[in-house]
Parts: structure tokens; sequence; C-alpha cells
């Protein structure tokens, strides 16, 4: 009885914070970006009922490290020249295939060139990389389509490559620029293990991704164990999702069944009476399905 008490208490929770279920736009740089916070993104389309899209902003041409994918592609994944031919339409596969366990809806490719690592992410916004008038028309439509009651994407901090946090900042200012009378709330998402010590401010000469101090770092717990034995948990979607990417072979092996907390950090440009909404949002993600805490 407490149970279903619980249950119908979330359904309404969830009808009064969304007129419709939950929409959702996820905006990251490469075909694997998502990784940081599949579980959430599973919850929210397959347990809340609600819509995720991805625009996904490169081509996915770069990314040499898939040293046993070469076997299972029969291609020389490691090397530049193959990659930049193969990589495009077989990385846009595989996050499609991680898209099918997450349920998202629609895929937008912005296929701006994925040229090579780096950390300064000031050449993009001075147009020496990508086509920003592009990019920043395209999102805007998008979003102004779309109707989102979210936006994930990545915290742009200063050790992420300067792809990351190209299209963090593009998402978060196109949020910001938007003219309707209702915008997204944008999240900045990271896995990290229970007992990290990351933090987050600001990046240096981008203002508008100060994080909201007042605001709680939000969190899903992918790691808790439920079900006979507790050997269940939705650790094994990001397992999935991680599986999917077979031509990121080194990277995956390294990330397989690791980082406990999806979270997420509240960017300063949102309005405070966000906070609020995103806790139940939150809240309601951790009481779905199989009743995690």
């Amino acid at each position: 009885m407490k149970t279903i008490f619980k249950v119908l208490f979330i359904v309404f929770l969830n009808q009064s914070l969304f007129a419709q279920s939950p929409k959702v736009l996820i905006v990251t740089a490469h075909p694997d970006d998502e990784t940081m916070f599949p579980a959430t993104v599973f919850k929210i389309t397959r347990e809340l009922k609600g819509t995720v899209d991805l625009a996904l902003i490169t081509d996915a041409s770069g990314g040499y490290n898939g040293l046993v994918a070469s076997t299972y592609y029969d291609k020389n994944l490691t090397d530049s020249a193959t990659g930049r031919e193969a990589l495009p339409l077989l990385r846009k596969k595989e996050l499609m295939c991680a898209g099918e366990v997450m349920g998202i809806r629609n895929f937008f490719f912005f296929d701006q060139l994925d040229d090579f690592y780096q950390l300064d992410p000031k050449p993009f916004f001075e147009g020496k990389r990508w086509d920003m008038a592009f990019c920043e028309k395209k999102l805007n439509k998008i979003l102004e389509e779309g109707q989102y009651d979210y936006v994930f994407c990545l915290v742009p901090s200063a050790e992420q490559h300067a792809h990351h946090k190209t299209a963090s900042i593009l998402a978060i200012r196109a949020v910001k620029n938007l003219k309707s009378t209702k915008k997204p709330i944008v999240l900045g998402g990271r896995a990290l293990n229970k007992n990290y010590t990351y933090d987050f401010d600001v990046l240096e000469g981008f203002p508008e991704t100060k994080i909201y101090t007042k605001a709680p770092v939000f969190y899903f717990d992918r790691s808790f164990g439920f079900g006979e034995d507790n050997k269940h948990s939705y650790m094994i979607v990001a397992d999935w999702v991680k599986a999917c990417h077979k031509s990121q072979s080194g990277d995956m092996n390294g990330s397989m069944h690791r980082g406990d907390l999806e979270t997420f950090w509240y960017f300063d440009i949102n309005k405070e009476s966000g906070i609020e909404t995103t806790s139940k949002f939150f809240e309601i993600i951790r009481q779905s399905g199989f009743m995690t805490k």
C-alpha cells in the first residue's frame, strides 16, 4: 500500500511540474559525450515518458583510439587518414545505437570539423575552427521549435577538450539569447564517483558559464543497487551506451562500469525559481522506475 501511494505521488508531482512529459535537448561535441549522463536520460524517456533530442556539433571525424575496434571494423582506426574517412559515418551510427538505448527521439547534426585535441575554445568563437554563425542559427531554431524544459551539456571546466567547452558555451549562450519567454534550464553534466572532490565555478574568460552558487549539485546515483541481492543497478544502462561506441574502444574500456553519480551543475543564467523545479525533477527521476534513493 505504501508503495502504491508513493507511485501515485510521483505521478502527481510529475504532472504538476510539467504540462506535458519533460522535454530535454542534449548539446554535445562528440558521439560518446553523452556517456556522462545516459542513465538520467534513460529514466526520463523510458520511465517518465519524456522526450530527449540530441544536437551533435562535430562531424565525428576525430578520436583515433580504436585499437581493438580496428579489428572489429577491419579498418585501422588508429590512423588519422583512415579515421577522417571512416569515422564520421561509424561514429554517428554508434551514437544512434546509444540513442536507441537511451530513447533519443531526434538527432541534429551540425558537422563541424572534429579537428584535433586542444584546450582553448576562443579560436572557435573567432570563427577560425567552426562556422559559429551557422551553429548559432541552427541551435536557436531547434530551441525555439523544441520548447524544451531542460538543456543538458557538459560542465565546461578548464581541463576539458575545447570542443566540449565550445559546445557547452554555445548551448548556454543560445538559451540566454532565446527570445521566448519560456526558457529551458541549462545544466552542465559530469559523471563522478561518490567521494568526488571535483568542483566548478566558472570557465575563465566566459562569464556565462558561471555556476549559481546557491543551487545544489543535482544528481542521479546510477550505482544504487536493487532487486535480487541488490545485483541490479542503472549502471548497466551506462555500460550499454558505452558499448555502442566501439570505435572508441580505448576510452570506453577505461570508463566501463565507472562513475557512480551523474551530476548536474546549475548555471547562473538560469532563474533562481528554477532551483526548486529542478530539485523536484531530480527527485522524480530518483524515485521513478525501481525506486532508487
